[in-house]
C-alpha cells in the first residue's frame, strides 16, 4: 500500500493533470454551465407555475434532470480521458522506459486509471454545492444525493477500466479512443434501443396472448441491466423498473445486476490490462 501511495507514475500524472490551466478552466465552465441550467430551470418553472413559486415536485424533477445530464457527461468524457493512457506512452516511446522501472504492471495500470478518472471525480465533488438549490425547495433527501454520487463513482471506474483496456490492447491512440467510444455508445445507446424493442415485443405478445399468463421476454432485462441511464432513471422512477420486471419476469433489482455485471467487467478489464501490458515478458 505504501509503495502505491508514493508511486512516481501516479505522482507524475497528478502533477501534469492538475497543474494545467486548462483543467481548472474546464472545471470553471462546467460549474458555470450547471449553475446556469439550475437557475434557469428554477426561474422558468417559477414563472410558469400557477402558484408563482417553485414546488418540491419541480425540485425533484430538476434533480433527476441534473443527475441524468451529469451521467451522460460522465459517459461522454470518460473514454476521452482513459482511452489513451497507455497507447500515448507507447506512441511517445516512453512506455518501454516505464516498464524498466521497479513499478509493477498492476501499479502502472491502476495509477493510470486513477489519475485519468481523478479529474472526473473532481468535477462531481465540485458540483455538489449546486445541489443545495435542490435542498432549498425540498423533494429530495441527502441520501439520494449520496447514492447518486456513489453510482457516478462506480460507473466511472467501470467505463474507465474499458478505456484502459483498449489503450493497452491497441497501439494507436485514435483507434483505441474510437473503439472505446463505440463500446460506450453500444452500452448506453445500443442497450437502450434493444431494451425498448424487447419491451415493445413483450407488450405486443401480451396483448396477442389468449392465455391469462403473459409471456415473458427476459432479453429486455439483460439489456436494461447494462444501461447506466436506465438503471439511474429507474432509481428515481420505480415504475420504470416495475414495468421491466413485469414484462421480463425477472424480479432481481436492476441495480444489483448492474453492480455485479460491471464489477465483473471492471475486474476482467484491469486483469487483462495488467497481463497484456508486458506481453513479451516471460517468467524466469
Amino acid at each position: 500500500m505504501k509503495h502505491f501511495v508514493i508511486n512516481p507514475v501516479l505522482n507524475k500524472e497528478f502533477k501534469l493533470r492538475f497543474r494545467s490551466f486548462k483543467s481548472f478552466l474546464g472545471l470553471l465552465f462546467y460549474l458555470l454551465a450547471l449553475a446556469i441550467l439550475i437557475i434557469g430551470f428554477v426561474f422558468i418553472e417559477s414563472l410558469t407555475s400557477s402558484q408563482g413559486f417553485f414546488k418540491p415536485e419541480q425540485s425533484r424533477m430538476m434533480f433527476m434532470m441534473l443527475s441524468i445530464l451529469q451521467l451522460i457527461l460522465i459517459l461522454f468524457i470518460t473514454p476521452g480521458l482513459t482511452a489513451g493512457v497507455i497507447s500515448s506512452e507507447r506512441e511517445r516511446q516512453t512506455l518501454n522506459i516505464m516498464l524498466t522501472t521497479a513499478q509493477s504492471s498492476a501499479s502502472i495500470v491502476l495509477s493510470k486509471l486513477i489519475s485519468s478518472i481523478s479529474y472526473l471525480m473532481l468535477l462531481i465533488i465540485a458540483s455538489l454545492p449546486l445541489y443545495s438549490f435542490v435542498f432549498l425547495y425540498g423533494g429530495i433527501s441527502p441520501i439520494q444525493v449520496l447514492t447518486t454520487v456513489v453510482y457516478y463513482s462506480f460507473t466511472i471506474l467501470a467505463f474507465g477500466s474499458l478505456g484502459v483496456l483498449f489503450s493497452t490492447l491497441i497501439r494507436k491512440t485514435i483507434v483505441s479512443m474510437v473503439t472505446t467510444y463505440a463500446v460506450t455508445l453500444f452500452l448506453v445507446g445500443g442497450t437502450a434501443f434493444l431494451t425498448l424493442i424487447s419491451l415493445q415485443f413483450g407488450q405486443g405478445y401480451y396483448h396477442m396472448s389468449s392465455s391469462g399468463t403473459p409471456p415473458t421476454t427476459p432479453y429486455a432485462y439483460f439489456m436494461a441491466m447494462l444501461n447506466p441511464v436506465i438503471v439511474l432513471a429507474g432509481s428515481f422512477e420505480p415504475e420504470i423498473h416495475d414495468e421491466i420486471h413485469r414484462i421480463t419476469g425477472i424480479k432481481t433489482p436492476l441495480w444489483v445486476s448492474y453492480v455485479i455485471s460491471y464489477t465483473i467487467i471492471f475486474v476482467g478489464a484491469i486483469l487483462l490490462s495488467i497481463k497484456k501490458l508486458r506481453p513479451n515478458m516471460k517468467k524466469g
